[in-house]
């Protein structure tokens, strides 16, 4: 049966959300994230004791695209 939508008014849409208007079938999400962290970033728990000395991050990436998002799959 279709759907019948009055009026609406979207002010914004984050980069994995999804706006759902009518009949739908299978609704999917998808995003990709690259982070770049230090060491013991991540740790968690309780009376953790990290020593991390002289600890380097390097974020250079060469490449322009890592994994291309297409067609949501």
């Amino acid at each position: 049966m279709p759907a019948i939508v009055g009026a609406m008014k979207v002010n914004s849409v984050g980069t994995a959300s999804v706006v759902h208007v009518g009949d739908v079938v299978n609704i999917s999400p998808y995003s990709e994230v690259k982070t770049f962290a230090g060491a013991g970033s991540f740790n968690t728990g309780d009376g953790l004791y990290v020593f991390n000395q002289n600890s380097i991050t390097n974020t250079f990436d060469s490449d322009l695209v890592d994994q291309p998002q297409v067609l949501n799959a």
